[in-house]
């Protein structure tokens, strides 16, 4: 998992009134919609790496769950967009030259 908002602008594109939607998220989804067992303590939009602060498209989640589903959009997205390696250059074998 990430570890927070480290090296996110998340947090600064958040609308003003962030506190009463997630209120309001959070008090219509008592339990948590991914696992339907842990009652819900996260405010989580529903698609991921968007701005959608409208309550139809956020959802209320466990923490487990929430952690879960950020680690696995974050792992698709570096798959989706895989950064340049850093692999020498291959040489030939010292023996063979």
């Amino acid at each position: 998992m990430s570890g927070g908002w480290q090296g996110s602008d998340r947090k600064s594109r958040l609308p003003s009134n962030w506190a009463k939607i997630r209120a309001k998220v959070l008090a219509r989804d008592v339990v948590c919609q991914i696992c339907n067992v842990r009652p819900a303590t996260h405010c989580d939009h529903i698609e991921a790496k968007t701005d959608a602060h409208a309550e139809d498209r956020l959802q209320g989640v466990c923490a487990t769950c929430h952690g879960l589903k950020s680690s696995r959009e974050g792992n698709e997205a570096q798959r989706a967009n895989p950064r340049p390696g850093r692999r020498r250059p291959e040489e030939p074998h010292p023996g063979l030259r």
